[in-house]
This record gives C-alpha cells, structure tokens and sequence, in this order.
C-alpha cells in the first residue's frame, strides 16, 4: 500500500510540472480576463432586463392614469344628467384603476431599488475588471522579460559549454602540434648527426669512405703548397686555390 501511495505521488508531481511546463500563465490570465467580461456582460444584461420591466411598469400606470382620469369624466358626466347610478359605477371602476396604480407604485419602486444595485453591482465589477486587466498585462509583460531573461541565460551557458569543449580541442591541437614539432626537431638532429639516413641525399658506406678520401686529398695538397712557399720565402697571405678537377694545368 505504501508503495502504491509513493508512486502515485510521483506520478501526480511529474504530471503536476508536465502541466506547469505546457501552460502559458499569459494564457490562463486573458482566460480569466474574457470570463470576467462574460459576468461583467451578464450582469449589464440583467440590468438591461430590470430597466425594461421599470418602463414597462410606467408604461402600465400611464395607461391606468389615463382609465382613471377618463372615468372621473364621465362620472361628473353622468351626473350632471342626473344619472347617479352611472356615476357611482364610474367611480367605483375609478377606485379599482387606483388600487393597480397603488400596486404598480409599489412594484416600480422595488424594481427601481434593484435596478440602482444591479447598476452599482455592474460599475463596481466594471472597476474591477478594468483593474484586473492593467495587472495582467503588467504582469504578462514581467512574465515575458523573465522568459526572454532564462532564454538568454540559457544561450549563455550554452556559449559558454561551447567556448570550454572549444578550449580543450583548441588545447589537444595544441598538444598535438607540439608533439608534431617536437618530433621533426629530432629528426633533424638525427639526420644531422649521421644517425638517420636523409632520404632527399642518400649516401651509402663506400661513398662516404670515397668523399672523405677525397677531402683527406685536398687537405694534404694544400698542406704541401703551403710548406712550399714557405721554404721559398714567398708569402702565404694568398694561396692558391686547388685545382678544380677536371680543369686544364
């Protein structure tokens, strides 16, 4: 049982900010707006309706006056002629018409005091709606900077998880080109010091015995040129150059 009870509370929160992440509170506040002017609609409709039923009450107790006012006539009427049975019925109608104005008066009174409320009801609705709206669009405006605020920090971030994953491959190139150069330089002393072959200038044992013979040559000629002019006291500032091979003597 504890176990069904902590998985549907998991299940409830994750639906709770699955339904948090889908809803737009700007949404939910123009929603709330149109709700309030649909009652704020209603209630002016009502009082529409109770203003009608007030006019309409006048309009009946006009039309009774009216009775009224036509029977006390033709009560003096009658009379005058001397008939007093007629009279009498005609003020007798006339004392009826004045009760319905009486009841009339009554009802017009009731429904003017609802009316007043009902006005007063739709005007204190109408002050609050109005004041409903300027806070919501103040408060979607804020909404919208915050949102456009986490967006921004998100791209952030996100720059700079870029700029540091740049900056370790910006750093294993580096390394690498180290390597690299590190590498050649010590070819280059290899190559230098005989203990690699360079390949652009391959040189196998024998010719490298026959070039060094050659050089031990030229060494020595020049070395017997010099003890020459210095036997004969000529001077040795300028000696001359080894015969190129293959030149005429």
């Amino acid at each position: 049982m504890g176990v069904l009870k902590r998985m549907s509370g998991i299940f409830q929160a994750k639906t709770n900010k699955l339904l948090d992440k889908a809803e737009d509170p700007r949404e939910a506040l123009d929603l709330s707006y149109q709700k309030q002017l649909e009652s704020l609609q209603k209630v002016r409709r009502s009082v529409a309706d109770v203003t009608t039923a007030k006019k309409r009450i006048e309009l009946q107790a006009s039309q009774l006056q009216s009775q009224a006012d036509k029977l006390q006539g033709q009560a003096k009427a009658a009379l005058e002629q001397g008939n007093e049975d007629l009279a009498r019925e005609a003020l007798a109608r006339r004392a009826a018409i004045a009760t319905q104005l009486t009841d009339l008066e009554t009802q017009h009174q009731q429904v003017s005091e609802q009316e007043a409320k009902l006005i007063a009801t739709a005007q204190n609705l109408q002050t609050q709606v109005d004041a409903f709206r300027t806070k919501k669009e103040t408060m979607k405006a804020t909404y919208t900077a915050a949102e456009a605020q986490t967006k921004i920090g998100e791209a952030v971030s996100g720059i700079s998880e870029s700029m540091s994953d740049a900056g370790l491959s910006m750093q294993r190139a580096q390394d690498k080109i180290d390597s690299m150069q590190a590498r050649a330089g010590a070819m280059d002393e290899l190559l230098a010091s005989g203990a690699l072959t360079d390949l652009t200038n391959p040189v196998d044992d024998i010719q490298a015995q026959l070039n060094a013979a050659a050089t031990t040559s030229t060494v020595d000629a020049e070395l017997a040129a010099m003890k020459a002019q210095l036997a004969s006291g000529s001077p040795t500032a300028e000696l001359s150059a080894p015969a190129e091979e293959g030149s005429a003597s």
